[in-house]
């Protein structure tokens, strides 16, 4: 039977600017994303465990996921309290719209009446 256990950061690690709560938030970097552009992480959070990456922020390029500051304890570099910058954003409607087949719908009502105003009328024929 395998014994589960809580991982928490140590007691005594040094938490720099942070106040003197260990954090509830914590990352382990494990390995580099083969790129060479960033990090593999696990982090524990919220009474769970979650395999990611990090990557330093590029201009001009958009941010995936939530935007943290990793802060390294002394003791264990590879250890780091998660302080969230940003929140993820939530998923856009334009996302929603782009798994609908077909051409976006862009005629608006009035658009509507006016085109039926003007071609349903009879034509009449030169003679």
């Amino acid at each position: 039977m395998t014994q589960r256990r809580r991982l928490e950061p140590d007691e005594g690690s040094d938490k720099g600017e942070m106040n003197d709560e260990p954090s509830p938030d914590v990352v382990l970097i494990h390995d580099i994303e083969p790129d060479g552009g960033g990090l593999r992480v696990l982090r524990y959070r919220e009474n769970r465990l979650e395999a990611g990456a990090v990557r330093p922020l590029q201009h001009g390029k958009p941010i995936q996921g939530e935007l943290v500051r990793l802060r390294p304890r002394s003791n264990l570099p590879i250890l780091c309290d998660v302080e969230v910058e940003l929140p993820a954003a939530p998923p856009s409607k334009s996302a929603d719209a782009a798994k609908k087949k077909g051409p976006a719908q862009v005629a608006t009502k009035r658009y509507r009446e006016n085109w039926d105003r003007i071609w349903n009328k009879a034509r009449t024929l030169p003679n």
